[in-house]
């Protein structure tokens, strides 16, 4: 079946969890459905809520005879072990003549490309498109649809589809993130199940108090979002350019989903009837009274605020079909002798393809002094953030040239925002444009700056937000004009060495600092502003002026940027520091230290320590005596786990 708007198709997408549920769901008025297969796909933490090779084949078939579609998810991370696996599996869904894949990993699209398939791919919504210039660069790589940001309002998308041509699915109804795609690490830092490899172990749903100035407020859930509703806004979903309405739920049961495809559906056929006559709240009512959560358009016409937070049910991190939660607050794992121990002995055993000389030191600086110290230190990289963190203020020109003057041996680089708007572009396509700055290279946040500035004749390098997490990732991204690429932060450290051991281009990790493990739109910091304090206390850890989340397991400290975009940390410090010795020989050629959260004075001790631990001055051990934590303790976060 199809539907048309003023010639334009519009589709119903709905969701399928298991072969049974798709036998009901396939005969309803949607137009496609998406399912995830055995392995590799966001929803690995419930066995039977995916399909099996043979029910792919089966549900594929029988969609086709229905003329419907079918959307097989290849939607996470791989690591190095689960390459040969996924060339196999993209094989056979070739073979099954699945209509498209939905995939979050550019090294699915490296493998299709290269092994010569005959596969369409839309980017998934971890992808986290929320650019023109993200999606012009997908276009050049061969896909055909874009499951946009969950942060992107319609008018945004109206703009990129009208530029780009691209299709775009755009999530209409269902359970929705509070951090932006794949750039949510906390449940890798804290369990070691990454969320960007369908293992998250939800602890956004964890009950907060949030704490700043001192006072206590009332949040409950302040990180569980409402479920998405735009039931009565189709309209305006067509209008933007919307050609595929898409409803989550892969593992909700099967009356829910019935309910949910026959109430848009008929909406939908009912506009098209007639346009002028449609009335928006019809059967809205149901709608409401079977809700999970209480409902929100989120960002579809610009930030919600805390009209986004969901009050209504306190059970919001649990399984809907068991009532079973997914975690209760969990302490961050503290740094051992004896994980440390583990991590050389695997380390030593690494047999890197290409070495490189001494490792060199990056940091990352949020203001003009700890830039000016870093350089009288010598450090051998210096990143100015493009994500300042509030109350210092981001790096003008002046601060750039200036720094430049006085940099000596230190190369310096531009960071650029993590989430880049069209305004950003402009802003930084004309700094980059003048005359020389005297930087040495930008940090590339997001695929789409790649594709925006690569001519703009400075050396790139990639941030973490890239999450690269296999060597085809890192090598497609080298073939679009990167130099160097940062390591994601969620890998384990089985990953982590696999990952070394087959990449061939310089690699970078964050080896000291409290890096953020949840970046988010979403502003916490409204609770504090529009409520009345319950208590009083003061931060154990940070400044009474930085927000912190806290349960009886700790304190999370959560900053605000110059976008007005939250970041929350770790509660303890990240420190590699005992195993520098190990990472260089390992073949690790950059060393980075996130500075923001430091003063200059404690950053200057940080930096002096990695600096003698790199040039082998003095042991590691009597390095990690002197350097005492500024927060919570010392974690290794996602090396912990194997």
């Amino acid at each position: 079946m199809a539907r048309f708007f003023n010639g334009k198709e519009i589709e119903l997408l709905a969701p399928v969890g298991t072969f049974e549920i798709f036998k009901e769901v396939i005969q309803a008025p949607c137009d496609a459905v998406y399912l995830g297969g055995p392995s590799l796909n966001m929803r690995m933490m419930r066995k039977g809520y995916n399909f099996s090779l043979e029910e792919i084949v089966q549900a594929t078939e029988i969609a086709h005879e229905l003329h419907k579609k079918v959307y097989v998810t290849v939607n996470n991370l791989l690591s190095e072990d689960d390459v040969e696996e996924a060339k196999e599996y993209l094989r056979f869904l070739e073979g099954a003549h699945v209509d498209a894949l939905i995939v979050q990993d550019y090294a699915v699209v490296m493998l299709i490309q290269e092994m010569g398939l005959n596969l369409h791919v839309h980017a998934s919504v971890m992808m986290n498109v929320h650019n023109l210039e993200t999606v012009r660069l997908l276009q050049e790589l061969g896909v055909t649809r874009v499951v946009t940001s969950r942060e992107m309002d319609l008018q945004t998308a109206r703009y990129i589809w009208s530029q780009s041509g691209m299709e775009l699915e755009y999530f209409i109804h269902g359970d929705m993130c509070v951090a932006h795609g794949a750039n949510c690490h906390f449940s890798s830092a804290v369990f070691g199940m990454s969320g960007s490899r369908g293992k998250c172990m939800k602890p956004c749903r964890w009950e907060y108090r949030v704490k700043k100035d001192g006072n206590i407020y009332p949040a409950d859930y302040p990180l569980a979002v409402k479920d998405m509703y735009m039931y009565e806004n189709i309209p305006e979903l067509i209008e933007s350019g919307i050609c595929s309405f898409k409803i989550e739920g892969r593992m909700r049961d099967v009356n829910f989903i019935l309910l949910l495809i026959n109430s848009y559906g008929e909406a939908i056929d009912r506009y098209i009837e007639d346009p002028i006559g449609f009335d928006r709240t019809v059967d809205s009512d149901k709608l409401h009274e079977n809700r999970k959560r209480d409902f929100s358009t989120a960002y579809a016409f610009g930030k919600p605020g805390l009209s986004n937070m969901n009050r209504r049910y306190e059970g919001t991190g649990k399984f809907y079909s068991t009532g079973k939660v997914f975690s209760t607050p969990t302490a961050e794992r503290s740094l051992t002798i004896g994980r440390v121990a583990e991590l050389k002995e695997r380390l030593v055993q690494v047999q890197r393809i290409e070495q490189f000389a001494r490792p060199e030191l990056s940091v990352r600086v949020n203001n003009i002094d700890q830039a000016r110290m870093a350089i009288e230190e010598g450090v051998d990289h210096l990143y100015l953030s493009g994500d300042v963190y509030l109350p210092d203020v981001p790096f003008t020109k002046k601060n750039i040239i200036e720094l430049s003057a006085i940099k000596g041996a230190t190369k310096l680089y531009l960071g650029l925002p993590r989430m880049m708007t069209e305004l950003h572009f402009e802003q930084y396509g004309e700094l980059l444009s003048r005359e020389p700055l005297g930087i040495d290279g930008i940090v590339v946040t997001n695929s789409g700056a790649i594709h925006a500035f690569a001519d703009k004749g400075y050396p790139m390098v990639g941030d973490t937000s890239l999450n690269i997490y296999n060597h085809l990732s890192a090598e497609m991204y080298a073939g679009l004009g990167i130099q160097r690429l940062t390591i994601s932060p969620e890998m384990t450290a089985d990953h982590f060495t696999g990952l070394l051991e087959h990449s061939t281009l310089p690699l970078e990790a964050v080896v000291h600092g409290s890096p953020t493990v949840m970046y988010m739109e979403h502003d916490l910091y409204a609770n504090t502003e529009v409520q009345e304090s319950v208590g009083e206390e003061n931060n154990h850890y940070v400044d009474n002026s930085i927000l912190v989340l806290m349960t009886d397991k700790g304190e999370n400290p959560v900053y605000r940027d110059q976008h007005g975009r939250n970041h929350l940390t770790m509660a303890k410090e990240i420190c590699y520091l005992p195993l520098v010795k190990e990472l260089a020989e390992a073949g690790l050629s950059h060393f980075r230290i996130e500075g923001a959260t430091y003063s200059v004075s404690q950053l200057r001790a940080i930096i002096c320590a990695y600096q003698a631990a790199i040039m082998e001055q003095t042991s590691t051990g009597e390095l990690f005596e002197q350097l005492h934590p500024v927060y919570a303790g010392y974690t290794l976060g996602s090396l912990h786990f194997n």
